[in-house]
């Protein structure tokens, strides 16, 4: 069973400053994955997907040596996205919906990056992310089972959280807090007075 779990970090000012630079080159090789899609389109009528896509990172690596300072996989994970927003493009345009075609994203309308299998490790009280260091995190419950994805996101407010999308071999429990009974009880009164 999957299921996600959110906490809050705590980056120092340094670590917050190289957090929103990752977030601004994610944003530019969103937008460099969407013009290349675009424009193969609309010169050749060739379609580009997510492997040809992703082929693209060592030659932007070479033209914007910056993005050498975010993780590979990181990058990787925008192009996936790009890739989602298009196939979710393609479905609307099929089923005959209103299609939205993926736009480019203005600076600051980027707000979360991706760590896929590695590239990140947890201890006690330290979130260790690769070329950013090691995080406070506010573990207010255990991590219980195998961490698949690591989402890093930046709220509005300014405040950064995490999210482990972890697989468990628990179901999980919910509280019976007899809401339900007394919702039902006071219906039948209310029934009942009429």
């Amino acid at each position: 069973m999957l299921k996600v779990l959110r906490y809050r970090v705590y980056p120092t000012k340094a670590q917050k400053t190289t957090m929103n630079n990752t977030l601004e080159l994610c944003r530019w090789t969103y937008n460099e994955t969407l013009a290349l899609r675009k424009d193969a389109w609309e010169s050749e009528q060739k379609n580009i997907g997510y492997y040809d896509s992703k082929k693209m990172i060592p030659e932007w690596k070479k033209e914007k040596p910056e993005l050498k300072t975010v993780h590979s996989q990181v990058l990787q994970e925008v192009i996936k996205r790009v890739d989602l927003a298009f196939q979710a493009f393609f479905r609307r345009v099929k089923t005959g919906e209103k299609a939205g075609y993926p736009r480019f994203r203005g600076y600051g309308r980027y707000d979360s990056f991706t760590y896929t299998q590695s590239g990140f490790s947890l201890d006690s009280d330290r979130l260790t992310l690769s070329k950013i260091g090691d995080i406070k995190i506010k573990l207010h419950r255990p991590v219980e089972g195998e961490i698949k994805r690591l989402n890093v996101r930046k709220m509005p407010t300014g405040k950064w959280f995490v999210s482990f999308l972890v697989e468990t071999d628990t179901p999980l429990e919910l509280q019976k807090t007899g809401l339900f009974s007394r919702c039902r009880r006071r219906y039948q009164e209310l029934l009942n007075a009429f």
